[in-house]
């Protein structure tokens, strides 16, 4: 045999042994959502045996990947040794539907704010240490830019809509969240002191707004309005974005408005925490 079909043939074999590689890495997720599939399509709980006949799984596979998934709380056994979907699950689903709901909400909230007040208009949201912004509406008074689009991830500490994510959080949680992300702004002038974070934090998700200027970048400023989740903690944020020399002439107008059109958004799913 030649040296180049020796290669041929060794490079076939090291990628079916990739392949398989790949598919044993895979085969346990695959599973476990065939088992969480079909209990869904099902509608009631079923016995490992009956899990496995219809996944065509082998009997001691599904047996343990249902015991690692209970021991989880991704599933939960009934008296007869049944199965059904288990509490974790529910969380997950509450959560998406939450988020998903107040996002639209929101969306149309942040419109018509952008109308009313002719200002930049950003919705935020919290990524672990991070603040996100995940849609804008463009400002109409003319010229104005900012770095943060869609898709910006900046320090918690370096927004008003930051500090208002974790606003709701108990003291010592809010303690630790800035201690491991506070970070010096580029411009230097974002608090960065854990515990004068955490009060400030707490003060504004009370007050229901918060303001930064200049913190995250040079001559902007930030007003923002927490949007509140059915457990009354900040899911979102409504921040309008402006130049920092127009503050003085319209705070009053947009700290009113930014504040109405969160408990807007609140009142469309439900929620009356500040009425």
């Amino acid at each position: 045999m030649s040296e180049e079909a020796i290669g041929d043939v060794v490079g076939t074999a090291l990628a079916e042994t990739g392949a398989a590689a790949r598919r044993s890495r895979t085969s346990g997720i695959d599973r476990t959502l065939q088992i969480l599939d079909i209990l869904t399509e099902r509608h009631q709980p079923m016995t490992a045996y009956e899990l496995a006949k219809v996944t065509g799984a082998p009997p001691s596979t599904v047996y343990k990947l249902i015991d690692e998934l209970s021991d989880r709380s991704m599933l939960s056994r009934s008296g007869d040794g049944r199965v059904w979907l288990g509490p974790r699950l529910m969380r997950y689903g509450l959560a998406y539907r939450a988020r998903m709901s107040a996002f639209s909400e929101a969306e149309r909230a942040m419109f018509a704010l952008n109308e009313r007040v002719g200002e930049m208009v950003q919705i935020c949201a919290r990524d672990e240490g991070m603040m996100q912004v995940v849609a804008m509406a463009e400002g109409s008074t003319g010229p104005f830019r900012v770095t943060s689009d869609v898709g910006t991830r900046v320090p918690l500490n370096w927004t008003a809509s930051g500090r208002l994510l974790v606003g709701h959080l108990p003291d010592e949680m809010r303690l630790a969240v800035f201690r491991d992300c506070a970070r010096p702004s580029n411009t230097g002038l974002a608090e960065t002191d854990p515990a004068r974070l955490a009060e400030m934090s707490r003060a504004d998700f009370l007050e229901g707004l918060s303001v930064q200027i200049d913190t995250s970048e040079d001559q902007v400023a930030c007003i923002a309005a927490p949007i509140r989740g059915q457990d009354g903690a900040c899911q979102l944020t409504l921040s309008v974005v402006m130049p920092k020399h127009r503050v003085a002439d319209k705070f009053d107008l947009v700290s009113r408005e930014v504040r109405a059109a969160a408990r807007t958004v609140e009142r469309a799913l439900g929620l009356h925490h500040r009425d």
